[in-house]
């Protein structure tokens, strides 16, 4: 039976035997940053030491991954402490310094003024700054599948978000995976669309509800092509079709267009992560996932699916990932009204650049001088290469919402 896309997703990602919560976990159907090169996780582990200094090095810090698959993320930041809690520096990972002057991209107008409590900690060391940091901190994922069984000790397992969290919230690729409605725009309005989870085709039903009225309003202007309601490229209507592309990639690509006149409502991202960011009494929230700006909202919107590789039809039956791109301005805006502070946005390559991540490739001098040490450095700048390129993961959003701390502490540099 047909039913709302937001309904279809929510079953087939994460009900009783969904593509979230059964098998081996989304690493087998596609690849995120995470999957990609260990650089992420060096780099991830670079901001989770300024996070630490921001606030005062407490005897508790916190290290939350939402969306955590199966603990890819939190499995390498445990490895990199090492026993010693001290993170090794081999440059294998492609890690430089931090640079500064980089470019950096301001904060969109839509956030919220910082709050008088935001500030440096106070002067004079913590007590617990001489406490490796290892010691202080505490991996916990988040993640609606079983724990695995092969988890270490160390990495506590949750379904929800904990409150009360001192440290760092990250969320890699989550937000595009959280349910929502899909609208499509006719001559009476928008009206939401029904899917059927057997087979992935649409039919229009209702018109959407006031709140989903108003969001669009502000976050998904129509073309001025399609107000009418007659766009150009067909009815917005999907039909069940064969998998098309292949790769095991970013899954930022889409599927050819099919519309002009659809948009994918993202009022539950909004919320899912302006709760998120509630959870932290002091830190910083980081997501980073592929998605858009109010100005470049895609016409035909991003559904789309991910199975074994491959780029597929979005069908909502419990076989492959359903995903569409993060309306990333409204989430910011969500999650800076909840922290009443600034946030930072930027692009994956800039930030990860910014935390000594540069992809350069090594001196042909060090061929001669050190082959093996040569071969090294370029396999590590080859997979930073990766994660920089503009036009995969590299084009990827960083956004970084700090609360209760001074938000100049996390701007891209």
């Amino acid at each position: 039976m047909p039913e709302r896309w937001r309904d279809a997703m929510e079953r087939s990602l994460y009900g009783p035997g969904g593509f979230f919560v059964s098998g081996s976990g989304p690493a087998g159907h596609f690849r995120t940053s995470v999957h990609a090169s260990p650089a992420f996780a060096d780099a991830l582990l670079r901001l989770v030491e300024q996070v630490d200094a921001a606030l005062g090095h407490p005897a508790d810090l916190r290290v939350v991954d939402v969306g955590a698959g199966r603990a890819e993320l939190l499995r390498a930041l445990s490895a990199a402490l090492g026993v010693a809690g001290e993170p090794a520096r081999s440059g294998r990972s492609g890690l430089i310094p931090p640079r500064t002057g980089s470019p950096a991209t301001s904060t969109p107008p839509a956030a919220a003024r910082p709050s008088a409590s935001s500030g440096p900690p106070a002067a004079g060391p913590a007590p617990s700054a001489s406490v490796p940091l290892a010691s202080r901190v505490r991996l916990t994922a988040v993640e609606k599948a079983p724990r695995p069984a092969d988890l270490p000790d160390g990495i506590d397992w949750l379904d929800e978000i904990p409150d009360g969290i001192t440290g760092l919230l990250v969320a890699t690729e989550w937000l595009d995976n959280v349910p929502l409605d899909v609208a499509v725009h006719t001559a009476e309005g928008w009206r939401y669309l029904l899917v059927d989870p057997a087979t992935g085709e649409e039919t229009v039903d209702d018109p959407v509800d006031p709140a989903d009225a108003d969001w669009l309003t502000r976050w998904w202007p129509v073309p001025a092509a399609d107000i009418d309601g007659t766009g150009p490229a067909g009815s917005g209507l999907r039909t069940a079709r064969s998998a098309e592309g292949s790769n095991l990639t970013a899954r930022s690509d889409r599927l050819e267009p099919l519309t002009a006149v659809r948009a994918e409502i993202g009022r539950t991202r909004d919320e899912a992560w302006a709760e998120a960011v509630g959870k932290l009494d002091r830190g910083l929230a980081l997501a980073v996932d592929y998605g858009h700006l109010r100005d470049g909202r895609p016409v035909d919107g991003t559904l789309t699916g991910y199975r074994g590789g491959r780029q597929v039809p979005p069908v909502p039956d419990g076989s492959r990932d359903v995903t569409a791109h993060v309306a990333v301005d409204s989430v910011a805006s969500a999650g800076a009204r909840v922290a009443r502070c600034a946030y930072d946005l930027v692009s994956q390559r800039e930030a990860l650049r910014a935390l000594g991540a540069d992809g350069g490739r090594p001196p042909l001098s060090l061929a001669a001088s050190d082959p093996a040490g040569y071969v090294r450095a370029l396999a590590a700048a080859s997979a930073v290469a990766e994660l920089t390129d503009p036009a995969g993961l590299g084009g990827h959003w960083w956004l970084r919402q700090p609360v209760g701390v001074d938000p100049a502490r996390f701007m891209a540099r």
